[in-house]
Formats: C-alpha cells, structure tokens, sequence
C-alpha cells in the first residue's frame, strides 16, 4: 500500500477546511427557514407602483453539505427554489432562484453583515445602469424589517417598498 504524499494530505486538509467554513456560512441562513406573515407598503417611483399588500411566506428549507435550499410558498402557492451557495473565500452567499414556472431565474448575491442582509443587482434602463437592493434587517430570529430600493450612482438610494416579516408559530 503506498502513503499518502505531504501534498495530498495538504490538499485534503484545504478541502476539509473549505468544507467547514462553507458549513459555517450556510448555518448562518437556517434562521431564514418558517412560516413568515408579511406586510409591505411600495412606493410609486420609475421601478415600481404604489400600494400595500400583506401575505403569509413559507420557507421549506432544507440542507446539504454545501448547499441550502428553500422553496419559497406565497399565500399556499409555489413561487421559487432558491438555492444558497456560500463562497468563503468572499464572505458571500451565491444565490440561484429557479421559478416555479420553469423560466430562467437570474443569479444572484446575498451579503450578510451581522443582522442585515443585502441582496443586491442591476439592471439596464435605456442604457443606463440601474442598481437595485433588498436589505433585510433581522431583529432576533422572529421579526425582518425589510426595504427595496433602487439608485443610478449607489450612494443615494430610492425606496420602492418597505415591509416587514414576521414568523408565525
């Protein structure tokens, strides 16, 4: 039988290390798994029309090695499956939403710091750039209040819609 080489012992310790830290990452979400009465108020701006709307989100979650999964079920009906990827070497999450629709659901990214979690994205507008945000602001592990907004030069920010979740028991 022949020994493992100092190299590949290295690099098993490198994918074992990588492993736990993409354990870690994804530990971080399970709180976003449940049963959530939510409540929002858009605004009228370029992007979006004005109104209020409330619901109920349940997040079926579930957990693998290196992934996280939940399909996203409003007001009873499928909507998505969402899934998380942690990239460590980032501090970030990848997100790839597929619809229940089968269309292609555009990728995207999740940026968690401490209790506020950033969803960012653009898109174009006539040429222009337009970048856009979901930031959700956990207060424990049973209330988000949450913003969409948008801005041309990411420094001043437009709202869209303002909400907020709560889990229901």
């Amino acid at each position: 039988m022949r020994n493992l080489s100092p190299w590949c012992c290295a690099s098993l310790l490198f994918v074992s290390a990588a492993a736990q830290a993409a354990s870690d990452g994804l530990d971080r979400i399970t709180v976003y798994a449940g049963t959530w009465h939510t409540q929002a108020e858009h605004y009228a701006t370029p992007y979006s029309k004005a109104g209020k709307e409330t619901g109920t989100l349940h997040n079926d979650c579930w957990r693998g090695r290196m992934f996280y999964a939940c399909e996203q079920i409003v007001d009873g009906q499928s909507k998505a499956l969402v899934v998380f990827v942690y990239d460590a070497a980032k501090g970030s999450y990848v997100t790839h939403p597929i619809p229940a629709d089968g269309s292609a659901g555009g990728d995207g990214t999740l940026t968690i710091d401490g209790d506020r979690w950033t969803f960012p994205w653009q898109f174009s507008d006539h040429g222009k750039t337009v970048y856009a945000r979901v930031v959700n602001v956990f207060h424990g592990r049973d209330r988000i209040d949450y913003r969409q907004e948008y801005s041309l030069d990411q420094v001043h920010w437009t709202p869209m819609a303002t909400g907020r979740e709560t889990r229901e028991p």
